[in-house]
């Protein structure tokens, strides 16, 4: 049963996740419109301590579910951009080489000192390694993304964004991370998370995950919304434009999406193409205007070449 307005709006204000209807509301307040399914996903994730793994084309607001969730709890984001090549020396930590070599330098009289006092070879090979142990400790340590989210006492908000971008030997080495919300350094042992992160993956699709990957996470998929949904999209990011144009707008983006294009506008690309219009003191949809504009929506060339014979019918038909 669904809860009045009212009375979901006082929930929310309460505790933003005492129930999915609080979280929709609370989402909307920092300028999220979340779908009835993106918000039980969320809930779940949040009251579970689960990842949640947000899967769906790009512009559909998959990172803008992590930042507003980082908003809503006012927790630090800290975000982990995925590309290929990425390792764990640019996710977790790596040594200072720098400093370790500088103060190598400034050290090294009193390191022969020490040296020097020992009187076999062996005497000398424990001192040099109680030295090294010295240079390998935290005060030479800098923290990536995945060790300063364990290290938030308070927690945060991961964003691991675009993971399918990753390979294949990284996503193995995130498995601990987000089964166990720690991670193992050889030279300084485990370090556990205090208050586990709130972890977000986002895939565009562009390789499947592997199965341990998605075991240890809950399923999301944000598909482009419908028109109603996208009207509220538009209205809350662009509350300057009028309703009469965000009703056209919508309709125009929704038609393109029936065609086959290269790649068809996202919400993105919408909200893009409102702000666009209400520069332009645009009061309607014209098809100069939307000639003029149409290269905020459409971003390859062959698709603009293929809908701009047929503005004006595509101004005329309605979606579905």
């Amino acid at each position: 049963m669904t809860i009045s307005t009212s009375a979901a709006r006082s929930a929310a204000a309460a505790n933003p996740l005492a129930s999915v209807d609080a979280l929709i509301e609370s989402l909307a307040s920092v300028g999220y419109i979340a779908s009835r399914r993106i918000a039980t996903a969320l809930y779940m994730a949040v009251n579970l301590q689960k990842p949640i793994l947000v899967e769906g084309s790009a512009g559909v607001g998959k990172t803008e579910l992590a930042l507003s969730t980082a908003r809503l709890l006012s927790l630090p984001l800290i975000r982990m951009q995925c590309y290929e090549g990425l390792d764990e020396s640019k996710a977790l930590y790596e040594w200072k080489y720098g400093k370790q070599l500088l103060y190598t330098q400034i050290l090294k009289d009193r390191m022969g000192e020490t040296l020097a006092e020992a009187k076999t070879m062996d005497a000398a090979m424990e001192r040099l390694h109680g030295m090294g142990d010295m240079f390998f400790s935290e005060p030479f340590l800098e923290p990536r993304p995945l060790m300063r989210a364990l290290r938030e006492d308070d927690g945060c908000v991961l964003l691991i964004d675009e993971i399918d971008k990753s390979d294949e030997a990284f996503e193995a080495f995130l498995l601990e991370v987000l089964s166990a919300y720690q991670v193992s350094i050889p030279e300084l042992g485990v370090i556990a998370a205090k208050t586990p992160p709130f972890v977000f993956l986002t895939s565009n699709n562009v390789r499947d995950l592997g199965d341990a990957l998605k075991r240890r996470c809950l399923h999301l998929h944000i598909p482009l919304p419908d028109a109603a949904l996208e009207e509220r999209i538009v209205a809350t990011r662009v509350p300057d434009i009028e309703t009469t144009l965000t009703r056209e707008l919508v309709a125009f983006v929704q038609t393109l999406r029936s065609l086959e294009l290269r790649k068809a506008p996202s919400i993105s690309e919408t909200v893009d193409w409102a702000r666009a219009l209400v520069l332009l003191h645009a009061e309607s949809l014209d098809p100069a205007l939307v000639r003029d504009t149409l290269n905020v929506i459409l971003k390859f060339e062959q698709d603009i070449d293929a809908v701009e014979p047929q503005i004006v019918e595509l101004l005329q038909r309605r979606p579905g």
